[in-house]
């Protein structure tokens, strides 16, 4: 029997992921090492061209920002 991994994914949301990143001061690029998250990713979650991700994406951003999941997504 095959394993399958699960992916859990967040769908159709809003990101203020730019907003954070400039409190902080942060390039794209300087956010996306931190994170160890692609910067295309990164661009697309702040232009709102990206609107579903994975929950470890969101972990490691929200690390990354000292935040937690919940302070990264918009109402």
């Amino acid at each position: 029997m095959m394993n399958a991994k699960l992916k859990s994914e967040v769908r159709n949301m809003k990101f203020k992921v730019k907003e954070l990143r400039e409190e902080l001061g942060l390039s794209q690029e300087e956010l996306s090492q931190k994170a160890k998250v692609s910067r295309t990713i990164i661009s697309g979650l702040e232009s709102g061209t990206i609107e579903v991700t994975t929950t470890n994406t969101l972990l490691k951003l929200a690390d990354a920002l000292g935040r937690k999941v919940q302070d990264i997504i918009l109402p």
